[in-house]
């Protein structure tokens, strides 16, 4: 019953209200969105190293030589992910920010791109839906999670990973990297920025997960989960009477 209240308590939180950046925050956000992501300075360079172990994870199940099966990525950003992959049948991407994948070489192997998870037709299926830090940015999480279980085939996993957002580590990680350096960069407060993009912690992903899914595995980059940067889960066994439920009632 505990675990009942819990979920309906976590459930309750969403959709989630992204926190308004201040106006010297949203004047630089693309630009530092797309230096973040483009490791172009020593902390994001930084970042960009550590993040390995998150592509790594999630191309785990993909042996080198062999074709991936059909696969969704939700949120992918620079399309960074598809230098860990080999070729696939189909490979459809979720990204409503077309300036990430813009002019990128690797989108030639990307066969059709989402602007929103709602719009991947409901009669096509994937083998894999993977994710890299992108569902902390996510404000109607359970939805998404729901329509990516009902897309998924039979025997199909989720690979998704994530930072240790709500962690000691990841906190501590941020602060003394990339937020000292945008400090001394541009003299804002970084903490205001990552409130406006991780709207979800990472232990609220994976209890969503774990509503949705049987089986689940999570691995961590540290020492357990507060001492951790990052977090990988692989699901399967999607439970479709829960992801209509969540479906019907944030669709």
């Amino acid at each position: 019953m505990s675990g009942a209240r819990d979920l309906a308590t976590l459930l309750a939180r969403f959709p989630k209200t992204r926190p308004a950046l201040p106006p010297k925050l949203q004047a630089i956000y693309t630009r530092q969105y797309l230096e973040n992501r483009g490791g172009e300075t020593p902390a994001a360079s930084l970042s960009q190293r550590l993040e390995r172990w998150l592509h790594r994870q999630v191309a785990a199940d993909v042996k080198a030589g062999a074709p991936a099966g059909a696969t969704l990525e939700l949120g992918a950003g620079t399309l960074n992910q598809l230098a860990y992959e080999p070729a696939s049948e189909a490979y459809d991407i979720v990204e409503p920010f077309e300036e990430l994948y813009r002019g990128s070489a690797l989108q030639a192997r990307v066969r059709t791109v989402y602007a929103d998870a709602s719009d991947v037709p409901r009669d096509r299926t994937y083998d894999r839906i993977t994710s890299v830090a992108s569902l902390e940015h996510i404000c109607d999480l359970p939805l998404v999670l729901a329509r990516a279980a009902r897309l998924l085939a039979p025997g199909g996993s989720l690979r998704a990973a994530i930072p240790s957002e709500g962690g000691f580590l990841w906190k501590l990680g941020w602060m003394c990297t990339t937020g000292l350096e945008f400090r001394l960069r541009h003299g804002l407060d970084y903490g205001l920025m990552m409130a406006h993009e991780h709207v979800n912690d990472a232990r609220e992903i994976e209890a969503l997960v774990r509503a949705l899914f049987e089986q689940v595995e999570v691995r961590s980059f540290g020492i357990g989960r507060q001492l951790s940067l990052y977090r990988f889960l692989a699901a399967q066994g999607p439970r479709l009477d829960v992801a209509a439920e969540w479906e019907a009632r944030f669709g």
